[in-house]
């Protein structure tokens, strides 16, 4: 899939720079970039929507001890 992202003057200059330090492409350390924060990206949002229907009653709550009694089984 192709892409395209425009980058603040300073953070182009800097990924350039990286690039040409490392002899790896920009597209490598953008790729990197996005697979690492992929995953905080999806826990943080997911998160927030669990939060919201929490807030709402929507989502069932475990105690502590309905939680340690549950590790028993």
């Amino acid at each position: 899939m192709v892409t395209s992202i425009r980058l603040a003057p300073e953070e182009e200059a800097r990924l350039n720079a990286l690039a040409e330090r490392t002899g790896r492409t920009k597209a490598f350390y953008l790729r990197e970039l996005i697979s690492s924060g992929l995953t905080d990206l999806e826990d943080y949002y997911l998160g927030q929507e669990v939060l919201e229907r929490i807030r709402k009653g929507e989502e069932r709550i475990l105690t502590s001890e309905e939680f340690w009694s549950g590790l028993d089984n």
